[in-house]
């Protein structure tokens, strides 16, 4: 297939494109050329543009026919209508990256089918925390609109892996082991979960090649995966003995300051944060999706180096276990 993917330098687009070269598909990348400009040696080839200029969009796009779209990078409606217009027709089959922030549930276990979060006012111009998913929102319904029925939306929870930027395993790897009393958020029953980047690179490719269209998440192989199992499976990845958790409580850690950069895939006491971690993941297992382990991406992060600077320093980590113990 000849493939296009708009976002392919960095991270869940990197997976998608060296997946899609490994099998021997024809790849185009389209990106600003701020990162990965250099990648895959020759193999791919790289168009620079910025998607929000529509003129540079349908000039750089405007000799090229594609089998498949996959888009990564879609955080605006009118992202989604720009790159429509700009391929006129010639993008393929349209894959949408989208994620499990777009619900409002009410409940556990809730399918691809459920209330959808809704937005307010005018449609915003700038992503921030609280209107990403509503955002997304918006974005999946232009892609029905512009491409049809065959569009494929697929909904991830939070992603690992190879050149994860936001250190969600990254950061508790080397946590635990480096050893002594470890701070979780929340509490060790908190919903979560994680899917691998490369996970979701095989079962797009998969599908692609399957034929399949509509709406499915990628969450990994469970509804009722928690916090403590997470620690657990890196933990027992990077083959450290035993440890120590110690949770502390949101409200104490967003008193002191604290925010999910510090502390990856945290919540931050956003209750319906903390629902949106327990899709049912039964239509993706049907389809094909396999989870490998955490413990794989665990291992891979420690001999990978130090974490992100913007993590939890040991020196913070230990004054608010003292203020937590102490309160």
């Amino acid at each position: 297939m000849r493939i296009l993917i708009i976002g392919g330098t960095r991270f869940v687009g990197r997976h998608l494109a060296a997946t899609a070269l490994a099998a021997g598909h024809e790849v185009t990348l389209l990106h600003r050329g701020r990162t990965g400009a250099d990648l895959f040696d020759g193999a791919a080839r790289h168009l620079l543009a910025d998607r929000d200029d529509p003129d540079a969009l349908a000039a750089t796009l405007a000799d090229g026919r594609w089998d498949a779209t996959i888009d990564v990078c879609a955080y605006l409606p009118g992202q989604v209508t720009r790159l429509a217009d700009a391929l006129g027709g010639r993008g393929g089959r349209y894959v949408l990256i989208s994620t499990v922030s777009v619900y409002d549930p009410e409940g556990p276990g809730f399918t691809e089918d459920s209330r959808l979060r809704a937005l307010d006012g005018p449609t915003p111009t700038e992503v921030t925390y609280a209107n990403y998913g509503g955002l997304k929102v918006l974005c999946e319904r232009v892609a029905a609109d512009r491409y049809g029925a065959d569009v494929l939306v697929l909904r991830p929870s939070y992603v690992f892996g190879p050149w994860d930027h936001f250190g969600h395993v990254d950061y508790w790897a080397h946590r635990i082991a480096r050893g002594g009393e470890i701070l979780a958020p929340a509490t060790p029953d908190t919903p979560l979960q994680v899917v691998d980047a490369r996970d979701i690179a095989d079962f797009t490719l998969a599908a692609l090649a399957e034929g399949r269209s509509g709406t499915l998440h990628l969450v990994g192989a469970s509804a009722t995966y928690t916090y403590a199992d997470f620690l657990e499976e890196v933990r027992v990845g990077i083959g450290v003995a035993e440890s120590t958790v110690t949770w502390v409580d949101d409200a104490f850690l967003l008193a002191e300051g604290e925010t999910v950069a510090a502390l990856p895939m945290w919540a931050q006491g956003d209750r319906a944060e903390e629902l949106i971690n327990t899709a049912d993941p039964a239509a993706s297992l049907r389809a094909g999706l396999r989870s490998r382990p955490v413990g794989e991406a665990a291992r891979e992060a420690l001999a990978g180096g130090a974490p992100s600077e913007r993590s939890l320093s040991a020196e913070r980590e230990a004054e608010l276990l003292a203020r937590w113990h102490a309160r």
